[in-house]
């Protein structure tokens, strides 16, 4: 390290030849191969080492999507990336790249010794979960990524490789289209009188830090995860549908997704007003409660909200949104009671629904039994957050929890931008659809290529840091210098507030229920806001630079998904994960009327949205899909040009 005087500011440099940014599963993993494939000036750049997605989430039992490796389940490699292609929206190469490396990223993880189960002849048995032909999901139980991040993070620390903690990346310094440095905060330095400001010189850059945590008011994501995306479109990474998303039902007290067997147990969903008068909710909107059952059963396996189930489990989402924000009341599961509907037993629910509660031994009184019975760790799970299901009700809305889209990679997980990849959730690897759990083999598999792919490239010098200072000693006073205007104007914003603003007009017009008119409308503001934010916002000393900085990220972030979001529902309306309102639509539902939507039938699977940021304007194109190769390789081919 060295340290240099730059615009006033003490700057501390380092050089290391590639930074990982972000420590969840992606970044660790890209790493730990880095280190096995021979690379040693390596180091890991993080905000918080426990902070993020991969470490603080999870669902009934999460979910890894993989190779069937069961004997009862044939499958192969296409098979799997047809699948992921099939979802629409999906490059076809970095769908059968995912599929080649997931056994190897698996097995990798069953290694290092994340308790994957198996039956006594050692065969990894799976279970079949959304938007899956076979049965491919596996699962350590609700904290699956939690576990898979320490096993890594073991690896990681094992191996010496260096972890700068408490540094939150900033800025991208990029030169002819090239990744050349990072700038970060360094939270531990930062002072009254110093902003606490690092850069790295680097040749390569491995961005995983997560999905666009903070866009959305109504979210699963856990709030130590926050995201960066903003600053890697505003490096010029082009982006890639932004606009497709997950949402789905989420408690919100504490935030975790309600998903498979918190609905298979068939809880009793409760509405509560604003004179505390309760209701059981879904005999409203169904025509028998044995209907109502049904459609809670296949929320479990039908989580994720979708247009083309609304006839189906989906119509649960929209009755939630409804309540809570046309009716203003709280809407709540009930684990305690028995859902009206089961008062004489079972034999009122569809085969599907009885089957798997017999298969499962739970034909048993109350949502809290069957669910002891059927999965106990989710009921722990929320007890050790304060929350005791056995005595009392759970608030839940309808949330984002993931975003399909993100930065466009190539085959190797390379962005636009030569030297920087994005890996995990941060990439845009996914479309319309997904199987349930595909996003963590994608965590693994998008890592593990980054790191080999810049293992295989010649070595490269860096610059040293007096070399580095004079050819970017402006671009990083420049930066400063707008650092510097945020403080002492004499008055200070409330950024907490207009966050907390800016995350709830997203979460109102533009989440699974998207307004296009209020789109359009919004978008003027926000570009407004964002062109004069050095000017608007102020802060009291440079200790809140960080969260300021934070804001823009999700102006920027939010300003490129409205303009997928506006781009996609003009050319192809509703679509996977939301509805685009239309007065002319049709209604979703006979009891809600007021809600119509824009049902065209559309032909768009080999399209995708893509998203170019700058000077403070996001641009949006439909484009065509990468194809799904369909290789028929020679051996002796392939062996003699992989042997160079």
């Amino acid at each position: 390290m060295e340290r240099f005087n730059i615009a006033s500011q003490n700057i501390c440099v380092f050089s290391v030849d590639t930074a990982v940014i972000g420590t969840g599963c992606a970044g660790f993993n890209a790493a730990d191969t880095l280190y096995d494939l021979g690379k040693r000036d390596i180091a890991v750049i993080t905000e918080g080492i426990n902070m993020g997605t991969s470490r603080n989430t999870g669902s009934d039992k999460q979910t890894y999507y993989k190779l069937a490796l069961a004997s009862d389940c044939r499958d192969s490699i296409y098979d799997l990336a047809k699948d992921l292609f099939d979802g629409g929206g999906v490059n076809g190469d970095t769908a059968l790249a995912e599929a080649a490396g997931s056994v190897r990223a698996f097995m990798k993880l069953v290694n290092l010794g994340v308790p994957f189960p198996t039956n006594k002849y050692g065969e990894y048995v799976g279970y079949q979960t959304d938007h899956d032909s076979k049965q491919r999901a596996t699962s350590c139980g609700p904290l699956t990524s939690k576990i898979m991040t320490e096993k890594l993070e073991q690896s990681v620390k094992s191996k010496g490789i260096k972890i700068y903690d408490r540094m939150q990346v900033v800025n991208y310094i990029v030169e002819d289209n090239a990744i050349k440095g990072i700038i970060a905060i360094d939270k531990d330095r930062i002072s009254e009188t110093d902003m606490g400001l690092a850069v790295f010189i680097v040749n390569h850059v491995i961005a995983a830090t997560g999905g666009p945590a903070g866009v959305y008011y109504n979210t699963v994501y856990p709030s130590s995860q926050t995201g960066s995306s903003g600053i890697l479109l505003e490096a010029g990474a082009k982006a890639v549908n932004l606009n497709e998303w997950q949402y789905g039902i989420a408690s919100t007290k504490f935030r975790w997704n309600v998903s498979g067997t918190y609905q298979q147990v068939l809880p009793r969903y409760v509405s509560i007003d604003k004179y505390g008068n309760e209701r059981e909710l879904l005999l409203d909107y169904f025509d028998s409660p044995q209907q109502a059952l049904d459609m809670v059963f296949l929320k479990g396996y039908q989580w994720p909200f979708d247009v083309r189930k609304i006839e189906g489990s989906s119509i649960i989402d929209i009755i939630i949104h409804h309540e809570i924000y046309s009716k203003g009341n709280r809407v709540l599961m009930d684990f305690r009671k028995d859902p009206t509907g089961l008062e004489n037993g079972f034999d009122g629910l569809s085969e599907a629904a009885m089957q798997y509660l017999k298969n499962s031994h739970a034909l048993v009184p109350t949502p809290i039994k069957r669910l002891e019975i059927m999965n106990k760790k989710a009921i722990e799970l929320y007890a050790s957050h304060g929350i005791d299901l056995y005595n009392e009700m759970l608030e839940v809305s309808v949330c984002a929890q993931h975003n399909n889209g993100g930065v466009a990679v190539d085959l190797n997980w390379e962005s636009s931008i030569k030297g920087l990849y994005v890996v995990g959730e941060a990439a845009g690897t996914f479309g319309v659809y997904r199987p349930g759990g595909s996003a963590l083999n994608s965590t693994q598999v998008g890592s593990m290529r980054a790191a080999q792919h810049i293992a295989g490239l010649p070595e490269k010098r860096l610059l040293s840091p007096d070399e580095f200072i004079a050819q970017f000693k402006t671009v990083i006073e420049a930066f400063a210098s707008r650092l510097e205007q945020l403080v002492n104007k004499g008055r200070e914003c409330d950024i907490a507030g207009k966050r907390t603003s800016l995350q709830k007009k997203m979460s109102e017009i533009a989440a699974h229920v998207r307004d296009l008119d209020k789109v359009k409308e919004y978008v003027p503001e926000l570009e407004k806001e964002l062109s004069g934010f050095y000017e608007r916002i102020s802060v009291r000393s440079y200790r809140q630079i960080p969260q300021a900085l934070r804001l823009r990220d999700i102006m920027i972030t939010q300003m490129a998904i409205l303009s997928a979001v506006k781009t996609c529902a003009e050319v192809m309306g509703s679509r996977g994960s939301a509805i685009v309102l239309s007065e002319k639509g049709k209604p979703v539902h006979n009891k809600i009327p007021y809600i119509r939507y824009d049902t065209r039938e559309n032909d768009f699977k080999d399209s995708l949205i893509t998203t170019d940021f700058y000077e403070n304007k996001a641009v949006s194109s439909v484009e065509k899909v990468r194809p799904l190769p369909r290789t028929r390789d020679w051996f002796e081919n392939v062996w003699k040009e992989y042997s160079g």
